[in-house]
């Protein structure tokens, strides 16, 4: 038993105004964060609720928080539990009003991997625990079925509403689950027009906390359409290190900030080779080129992904989860680095328009 006097819950709580989100710049009883807290026999349970599942600075608001309690006379353990609730970055007024937050995932140009991060970071934030939906919006050239082993599948239908295809804990939908894998989409301008509008106003995506939009490459046709339909949280683009890819990786950044789509960040794809047999480290297209253009863009940087066999062979095979789960040279600790880099500033977006 504990011969001091237990301090209050009233006591906690102020002790706790002093515990601050890092990435909010706020405290933590300021934000609602604080759901519950219990006292016996000096053992302080502090319940905690989290804007993300994927939050990036969870073990560190742990650490303040033990820290700021075990400072109250009389208190011999502090247990500290955490849920999460992703807050709604949109309108309330929105063609998707299930939907919280939707994020465009776009690039200057091709072959930089930008489907290959849309299917990594929303199978990254379904693992955390989020809801997750995928909308291939690359009507010409669709290739996430593939990446998700999902070719042969078709969506249902049920009350005028497609379905989405479930996989990997999260909700796909692409024109390549509509249309036979060798037929090309050979369509105007207009009809492109229509078909983004249709994927997000006559698919049933449900509650979702997070929806990916993997665009075309390029500044064309659907990231207008996309940013003219329906509010966006924002957009992350996906760029190489080499000169010409950031060249067009800047372009896209301004395209998004003329067209009002906030860029959440950049994120360097390919950028560093580490060799299997010597563990040694080979920047074969040059490294940190997206940093350095996202500081020149003012614009936050997300992270870096290896260029590494296992990506291809998971994507080619429609596993892309097994690189979570194996991690080869620490690609599943380097995704999800960015996807919680991601969800941080997500995160910040909601609470600007909630401020």
């Amino acid at each position: 038993m504990n011969d001091q006097p237990c301090p209050t819950k009233e006591q906690i709580l102020d002790v706790l105004k002093t515990v601050q989100d890092p990435e909010l710049n706020q405290d933590i009883v300021s934000l609602d964060f604080v759901k519950s807290v219990a006292v016996c026999d000096g053992r302080v349970r502090v319940d905690v609720e989290l804007t993300t599942p994927a939050c990036p600075m969870r073990e560190v608001i742990r650490r303040d928080i033990e820290t700021a309690v075990r400072d109250l006379d009389g208190v011999i353990q502090v247990d500290v539990d955490f849920s999460a609730r992703v807050r709604s970055s949109l309108p309330e007024k929105c063609e998707l009003p299930c939907v919280r937050n939707i994020v465009a995932v776009g690039a200057g140009k091709g072959g930089v991997g930008k489907s290959t991060l849309s299917v990594l970071l929303s199978i990254g934030l379904a693992r955390a625990g989020a809801r997750v939906g995928l909308l291939d919006a690359d009507i010409y050239g669709p290739s996430i079925p593939k990446m998700l082993g999902i070719e042969s599948a078709r969506p249902g239908f049920e009350n005028d509403k497609v379905l989405p295809v479930e996989v990997f804990g999260i909700k796909a939908m692409s024109m390549g689950l509509l249309i036979p894998p060798a037929q090309a989409v050979i369509w105007r301008g207009p009809m492109i027009h229509n078909a983004i509008r249709q994927f997000l106003e006559q698919v049933e995506w449900g509650e979702l906390d997070y929806l990916i939009v993997d665009l075309p490459p390029g500044t064309g046709d659907v990231p207008l359409t996309l940013a003219q339909s329906i509010p966006l949280t924002g957009a992350a683009v996906v760029c190489t290190p080499q000169a010409v890819a950031l060249a067009d990786a800047v372009r896209a950044a301004r395209m998004y900030e003329t067209l009002g789509v906030p860029v959440l960040g950049m994120i360097e794809n390919m950028s560093y080779f580490v060799a299997p047999d010597t563990g040694r480290e080979y920047d074969l297209f040059g490294k940190g080129g997206a940093e350095i253009a996202a500081r020149q863009l003012g614009v936050p940087f997300l992270g870096s992904i290896p260029i590494n066999v296992a990506i291809r062979m998971a994507c080619d095979d429609g596993t892309p989860d097994c690189l979570f789960a194996d991690d080869p040279q620490g690609v599943g600790d380097a995704v999800t680095r960015v996807v919680e880099a991601l969800a941080a500033r997500i995160s910040l977006r909601s609470a600007l328009k909630l401020a």
